[in-house]
Order: C-alpha cells, then sequence, then structure tokens
C-alpha cells in the first residue's frame, strides 16, 4: 500500500500492549523463575505495573526477561487491534508507531523497529524515552492501552480521541474524548463516527 502524504492526520499507534502482545510474553516466560507459591501472584495480577510494586525482585526478573535476544522483535501480534489500524488506512490516517524505548536495553529499540517493519511496514516508527513520554507527541488520535499516557496526551490535545484496546488495567478509564475498543460492532461504529470527524477537521 502506498505511504499516505504527509499531510493527512496522524494516528499515533502504540507498540507494547496495543500491537505487540508484550503482557502474555512476559506473564509466560517470568513463569519459570517464580517458586510455586509465587504464581497465583503472577495470575491474580490484572497489570504486570502492579505486579512490580509487590517486591523489587519482580522488576529484577522482568529485566532478565527482557534482555534476551530477540524477545521484542518476536512479540505475537494482537490480531484484532490491527482492525483499528485498517481503519485508520480505510479512512486516510497517516500511521506513526510511538514507543517507549528502555534505555538501559538498547537492543530493544532496533527489535521494535524490526517488529514495526514485519508487522505495520506502512507506519513510521517513533521511540520516546521516560522523560519524554507521549505527552507532547502531535497527532489527531492516539491508540494505546496505558491510562497514564493517555491522560498525558489528552491534556495537550483537547479535541484529539484516544483509543484504548480493552484490558483490565483500563477498565475503569473514562474521558470523553475516550474510545475502548472492545471489538464489538457498536464500538466499531462508534470509531468510524469519530474518525470520520477528525479526518474531516483536517482538511
Amino acid at each position: 500500500m502506498p505511504r499516505a502524504p504527509a499531510s493527512d492526520p496522524i494516528a499515533l499507534i502504540d507498540l507494547d500492549g496495543t500491537l505487540a502482545d508484550y503482557d502474555a510474553a512476559l506473564r509466560r516466560d517470568l513463569r519459570p523463575l517464580c517458586a510455586p507459591g509465587e504464581l497465583a501472584t503472577l495470575d491474580g495480577a490484572d497489570s504486570l505495573h502492579d505486579l512490580e510494586q509487590v517486591g523489587p525482585h519482580w522488576h529484577a526478573r522482568m529485566q532478565v526477561v527482557m534482555r534476551q535476544p530477540g524477545w521484542w522483535r518476536e512479540l505475537a501480534p494482537i490480531t484484532a487491534n490491527f482492525e483499528v489500524v485498517a481503519l485508520f488506512r480505510e479512512l486516510g490516517f497517516d500511521l506513526h508507531v510511538l514507543t517507549k524505548g528502555p534505555w538501559s536495553k538498547a537492543r530493544a529499540w532496533m527489535e521494535k523497529v524490526e517488529w514495526c517493519q514485519r508487522h505495520i511496514p506502512d507506519a513510521e516508527v517513533h521511540i520516546t524515552g521516560a522523560r519524554e513520554g507521549k505527552g507532547l507527541v502531535y497527532g489527531k488520535v492516539l491508540f494505546d492501552d496505558y491510562p497514564p499516557y493517555v491522560e498525558s496526551w489528552l491534556k495537550w490535545r483537547p479535541r484529539g480521541l484516544a483509543i484504548l484496546p480493552a484490558h483490565p488495567w483500563n477498565a475503569d478509564f473514562q474521558h470523553p474524548n475516550a474510545v475502548r475498543w472492545d471489538g464489538s460492532a457498536a464500538v466499531r461504529a462508534e470509531l468510524v463516527r469519530r474518525l470520520t470527524a477528525l479526518r474531516a477537521s483536517a482538511r
């Protein structure tokens, strides 16, 4: 598919937890590192961010897992969420993957780019650090699973639209400019309506 002109409205698309199944892969690879009594803690955590608060050993284990060569590159795509990407394409948005690059894991930067080249080759790829975050990055729409990033982005883009793929850790998030994507026909129709209006406002 030919690239959209640079003048087309920008759709910012998160990678981990939105297009790539980071959560499932990390939980899978943490299991062999757990003592038998810890598996219930792993399975019971709604979010890996919550799990890190249980104790520093969980964070250390995550670092071990994520430093494995090829780990980021081989994350499975979340197929259901590519339907939103397809809507962006159909409605004439310019695709920009916006993902955090861990400063301590330079290989992850390269592997995230390789993942995008394989699974979403028509997108530009932008890697931000923890300091910059996502709040100041321009776009008409942000597709991201993590509420703090969505909130910071909407603070600076009050007329923008945020789309959150449905996960347990964002089940309670509400904002008038946010839609929670669950794959249903009703939500798809709502996205088409809102994205069409955003597309028209960019002309």
